[in-house]
């Protein structure tokens, strides 16, 4: 392994920086940082790619930490402890280890349509903590991916990789320009005879989520956090359904909507399976 020394704001940590808050560099460099034990230890779990691994050879490291640096990635870079703290975004100062990791594919095909198929599309994010949030909700109820749509935040950014505590990294998430993409992916694999629903979340539903088949293939639809369900994909739903609330609450948290909606999938799909 390749081992380097960042002592000072160099080139080399300002490169490292840009990965934090720059997105159109983070983008053009198709690598983003991943900061915390779970999260690295996904990504290698799950056969991500590890660019280089950040450290502070200046304190003693736990076993974990001593393992990674052993036999995980083709780079090591020992950090003057206060440049890594910067890196870590931590108020108690710097993680042991960060990871350099590359971006995966924007492939639809990454996302795999079978008999039990659950995907997820999320239009127009604004918030990367959402989209992070949707991602652990969707790998908690065994949901097959999430597509992410638009004009949207990063999903990359680490915002959204830390709220999604690991998550990322097991769920496929595919940044797709648009609608048209996405149903021109789902028509191809219709007409190979997977047959899913297109169903859309909104206040105004036509029925209630308790009371409409979600264990049926289903790729469910969240809209913009402010504006809801674009008209285009509103009008490429074959159902709109809603959450029911009580109290002065008009609506949910974009992603605590999706994740009562994935938490009834789950349910309804244990049932069946239950009575089969």
């Amino acid at each position: 392994m390749a081992l380097q020394q960042i002592t000072t704001r160099n080139a080399h940590f300002q490169q490292l920086e840009t990965l934090l808050n720059n997105r159109t560099k983070r983008g053009r460099a198709k690598k983003f940082l991943v900061q915390g034990v779970r999260p690295i230890t996904m990504a290698v779990k799950h056969g991500w790619t590890i660019r280089s691994l950040l450290y502070d050879a200046s304190r003693p490291l736990s076993r974990w930490a001593e393992d990674l640096l052993r036999s995980v990635g083709p780079e090591r870079v020992a950090m003057a402890p206060q440049l890594l703290a910067e890196l870590s975004e931590k108020a108690d100062g710097a993680a042991e280890v960060l990871a350099v990791v590359e971006m995966a594919p924007d492939s639809l095909s990454r996302i795999k349509i079978h008999g039990d198929f659950l995907g997820v599309v999320f239009d127009r994010p604004t918030q990367p903590g959402n989209i992070g949030s949707i991602v652990r909700s969707a790998d908690a109820f065994g949901a097959d991916g999430l597509i992410v749509t638009g004009h949207a935040a990063d999903p990359y950014d680490p915002k959204s990789v830390r709220a999604s505590t690991g998550s990322f990294f097991a769920v496929p998430v595919v940044r797709s320009q648009s609608h048209h993409e996405v149903m021109e992916w789902l028509e191809k694999e219709r007409a190979r005879g997977r047959q899913v629903a297109v169903v859309g979340t909104d206040e105004n539903g036509d029925a209630d989520v308790s009371e409409f088949d979600l264990a049926q293939p289903v790729l469910l639809l969240i809209g913009n956090e402010t504006a809801g369900l674009s008209a285009a994909w509103r009008e490429l739903c074959d159902h709109v359904i809603s959450i029911p609330m009580t109290g002065s609450a008009s609506s949910l948290n974009a992603s605590n909507a999706t994740s009562v909606v994935l938490y009834e999938a789950r349910r309804q799909r244990l049932a069946r399976q239950r009575t089969a």
